[in-house]
């Protein structure tokens, strides 16, 4: 059973959280602030992060830069009050996989935390078959109809992700902000390079396909769902 650690300093908030993942099959434990998270890692196995931003004592920005720094490597889902792009932003050079705005709706939750836990799991293998499609993360391989494939490791990287989150769209500047760095000054269009390279090796393969969406950036269908 995977265990949910929710960090919120609004009780009714925390309590209902924990109810919905509870009928989800999950165990959780719920904490008031940092502080208390960073005990609550140090006492027992945590799979997954729950954390408000806005809290006492130790905020989820503190939280997570503690995490982060003592090499946890568990995901972290933070929760905002508001839809603040430099918020998220910040989040996400700190260390957290996703983010909710409040107010929550908690079957979307469920589903994001499934989905973490998912990720979580193919990167601690650090493998992934799509169809009969292995990804090897650690050789940059991909080998397929019995032929290894080694890539670049920057197409790799870009293809390993998009497989890792089928259907859902990253646009070119999350690619590059995650692959070259946010404070990078390569040419964005250099990510329109990669996936085109990527396209043509892989444009005979019968387990996935790289797709543009027009306006908003690049997704990974697997053809046999």
């Amino acid at each position: 059973m995977f265990h949910i650690l929710i960090v919120e300093d609004d009780k009714e908030l925390c309590e209902l959280f924990s109810a919905v993942l509870l009928k989800n099959g999950y165990k959780t434990t719920c904490v008031n602030d940092g502080i208390e998270a960073l005990n609550a890692l140090d006492k027992e196995y945590i799979d997954l992060i729950l954390s408000d931003i806005m809290m006492p004592n130790m905020d989820g920005f503190e939280l997570i830069k503690s995490i982060r720094d003592a090499q946890f490597n568990l995901p972290v889902l933070m929760i905002t009050a508001k839809e603040s792009f430099q918020d998220i932003k910040r989040g996400f050079s700190l260390g957290i996989d996703d983010y909710m705005i409040k107010p929550i709706n908690v079957n979307e939750m469920v589903l994001r935390v499934g989905a973490l836990l998912r990720r979580a799991k193919i990167i601690n293998e650090k493998k992934q078959y799509v169809g009969k499609t292995l990804l090897e993360y650690d050789s940059l391989s991909v080998i397929q109809n019995g032929e290894s494939i080694v890539l670049p490791q920057k197409e790799f990287y870009i293809l390993y992700k998009l497989a890792s989150y089928p259907k859902r769209i990253f646009t070119r500047q999350e690619l590059m902000d995650e692959f070259w760095g946010l404070d990078s000054e390569t040419d964005i269009r250099t990510v329109d390079v990669h996936i085109n390279r990527l396209r043509d090796r892989f444009r005979f393969n019968d387990d996935f396909e790289i797709i543009t969406v027009r306006g908003l950036g690049y997704k990974v269908v697997h053809k046999h769902e």
